[in-house]
């Protein structure tokens, strides 16, 4: 086998995280009232209108791409976010592209509502369809405050620098990576309230710009606050909000012992390699020759969104799994090398940045498509339909997580509330005697197979 044929076929997931899939339960609450009293019947009727055939995960991904295209449509008009700055001899983005982008960012936000309750409506919600949810949504957390930066600018007077906006970004990746951290160690994952009023804002200021212009935007509160600055207090307070529930529900966890019961070493474990590239990522601009935030804001920002996105799905599998998470990154020496040569030989700082995010982007990938791909193999099913691999016929019983024959038992998928239902399908069986009369003594037993 060449090293090419190796790469393709590495397997991230280990028996142990396999086996604890099999296992796994779904379990979050939900208590946001826009979420509960208003999105949820919105969801819950709209999905009645998608044909059943239509695979839950297809919806994951269609949401995730209008995100994508938001950025991309922005990243073209706006690559250094000067387009709706006011500046002399900037060109502001073209009026449409902010219809666009609010429409797409509605249908992101839909498609991700409805995703799982398609999976519990067919019978297939499972950690296949978490799991490619939870890391897409992990991917769009540096898509969406980034876009929303294209409505201010880098405007002198009446918005901020992109430093600011950065540490805005890095609110947000530790306001999700804190979310699946609790879940991690508390089994259950609390849905933070932040997340619905961010999507109907962002929706809402999208709007406002196709409405009135980016020149909306320029103008001050009472008391001389610029619009941009209040924005910034805003995105930081919505992303930082939850922040102390989690240390609440955590310790709560501990003292009704209803959490991992994990000693302190082992709960805080996970937050190293956030820690770490906190660190590296957030001292680099400071320390840059090139003043490298300036002169290239949004390639730092992509390159951080995208390892901090890797971050968080290796977080995901290990607490999905009830497994130990890893406490280094394997990029972690290479991140150190290359921003120490940047530093060294200024003349190379920029394309060590370029560098870093084409090789950062290459592995997330690779990871993201073969630890999928693995769980589709597990689990026998394709991950864009509503088809197993192999029909049960042709599958030999699973038992003890032994690979085999799927079950179907739907647990509820993201977005669900606390009175959500679990649907159930029985398993399926084979036709020859032999292994049906296996079928029926292991059934009680075998580990839940899903989506």
């Amino acid at each position: 086998m060449t090293l090419l044929q190796q790469l393709l076929n590495y397997k991230y997931l280990s028996k142990e995280h396999l086996n604890g899939f099999d296992n796994y339960k779904y379990s979050a609450r939900d208590t946001s009232p826009l979420s509960v009293y208003v999105m949820h019947p919105f969801w819950n009727w709209i999905v009645k209108f998608f044909p059943r055939w239509l695979a839950p995960n297809v919806m994951t991904f269609l949401g995730f791409l209008c995100t994508v295209l938001n950025f991309l449509l922005l990243s073209y008009y706006d690559w250094n976010f000067y387009a709706s700055s006011g500046l002399e001899g900037t060109k502001p983005i073209p009026s449409w592209v902010w219809l666009c982008t609010a429409i797409n960012i509605f249908l992101a936000y839909t498609l991700d509502g409805i995703d799982g309750k398609q999976a519990r409506r067919i019978g297939l919600s499972g950690p296949l369809g978490e799991l490619f949810d939870h890391g897409l949504d992990s991917y769009t957390a540096v898509l969406i405050p980034t876009c929303l930066y294209s409505i201010f600018g880098r405007s002198p007077m009446y918005s901020v620098p992109p430093i600011r906006m950065y540490y805005v970004c890095w609110m947000v990746f530790f306001n999700f990576y804190v979310s699946h951290w609790e879940k991690y160690n508390t089994g259950v994952l609390y849905l933070p309230w932040g997340y619905d009023l961010s999507m109907w804002g962002s929706t809402a200021m999208y709007l406002i710009t196709w409405c009135s212009g980016f020149e909306f935007w320029k103008r001050e509160l009472p008391f001389g606050i610029p619009l941009g600055n209040a924005m910034e207090f805003l995105l930081h307070f919505s992303a930082m909000a939850n922040t102390p529930m989690v240390v609440v529900n955590i310790y709560n966890s501990y003292v009704q012992r209803t959490g991992k019961m994990r000693t302190f070493k082992e709960a805080i474990r996970p937050l190293w390699p956030l820690l770490a590239f906190m660190v590296l990522l957030l001292l680099w601009p400071f320390i840059s020759p090139n003043d490298i935030m300036e002169r290239d804001p949004r390639m730092l920002f992509m390159l951080s969104g995208t390892i901090f996105s890797n971050l968080s799905c290796r977080l995901i599998v290990a607490q999905m799994s009830n497994t130990r998470c890893e406490s280094f990154h394997w990029m972690t020496p290479i991140y150190v090398i290359c921003i120490a040569l940047g530093l060294w030989l200024p003349f190379l700082e920029r394309f060590m940045l370029y560098f870093l995010f084409i090789i950062t982007t290459l592995s997330h990938w690779h990871y993201g498509a073969a630890v999928v791909n693995q769980m589709c193999e597990h689990f026998n099913r394709i991950c864009f339909s509503v088809n197993m691999r192999q029909p049960a016929a042709d599958k030999k019983p699973k038992i003890n997580g032994q690979s085999s024959i799927e079950s179907s038992s739907a647990t509820p998928l993201m977005k669900s509330t606390t009175n959500d239902k679990t649907s159930t399908s029985s398993a399926t069986t084979s036709s020859a005697s032999t292994v049906s009369s296996n079928l029926e003594t292991s059934s009680s037993s075998s580990s839940q197979k899903l989506e």
